[in-house]
């Protein structure tokens, strides 16, 4: 299967204050942002992507721009819906520091497969659409491209994290383990068995390997070799007598 490259926006102006921007209008990244963005597009310019799907969100709209200007090809672009922010409802708009008095906060903290935001949506429902949005995108470019293609949804915090907790089996109760930070990267492959998490959270390091990733299969017993090596005893690429390497 292919590889997705999970890419959330760079810092905004609302992050920068401590307010839930939620879906307003409006907000932008701010000058720590775009700097953030264009590390994350230089990481990746190496990488040619078939495809990059962006929340409609502004924010995300922008991230993306710096990711496409930095690409040697042309890929495809999609705005997809099912890929955007928590609708937070009434909670949208609020301060963070104001937000952690109300009674929900501890709910989305420990249980957040019982949070409901008011006017808005529940988290379960957010990792429902999100989840099924990138496993959609994830069919239609192995069979528009092939399944050594690698493409970038660009998305938010919370949505990143439920994809991730999906991927990795974890019930959306733990989700709040997972970190991810503005303009981070991380990495999913599904694979006939299972999804592998690649790497989660990263904002440094070269990601040229991603041109030439191994194809999804059984996991190597002990670690394996690392990105762009045989693991599998019975891969033709792997020398069958010890002596012949």
């Amino acid at each position: 299967m292919p590889t997705v490259v999970l890419l959330r926006h760079g810092r905004t102006t609302a992050n920068a204050e401590g307010i839930l921007a939620g879906r307003a209008g409006g907000v932008r990244l701010d000058t720590v942002g775009r700097e953030q963005a264009g590390r994350a597009a230089e990481r990746l310019a190496g990488v040619p992507l078939a495809r990059v799907v962006t929340s409609p969100l502004e924010r995300c709209r922008q991230t993306a721009r710096v990711l496409l200007e930095n690409q040697a090809g042309a890929p495809e672009q999609v705005t997809e819906r099912g890929i955007t922010e928590c609708d937070y409802g009434q909670w949208q708009g609020r301060g963070l520091k104001d937000l952690a008095k109300e009674p929900l906060w501890s709910v989305v903290q420990t249980q957040p497969s019982a949070a409901a935001f008011p006017g808005g949506e529940s988290l379960p429902e957010m990792q429902a659409r999100s989840v099924a949005a990138i496993r959609r995108h994830d069919a239609e470019v192995e069979a528009k491209y092939g399944a050594d293609a690698v493409w970038a949804a660009v998305s938010h915090g919370d949505v990143i994290k439920s994809v991730l907790a999906d991927a990795l089996g974890m019930h959306l109760d733990l989700f709040q383990r997972i970190v991810v930070g503005p303009a981070s990267i991380s990495i999913v492959r599904y694979g006939k068995h299972r999804p592998e998490v690649v790497a989660t959270n990263t904002d440094a390091g070269d990601l040229s390997w991603l041109r030439a990733v191994a194809p999804v299969g059984d996991a190597p017993v002990g670690g394996g070799a690392g990105p762009g090596q045989p693991d599998d005893p019975s891969d033709p690429s792997e020398p069958s007598d010890p002596s012949a390497s």
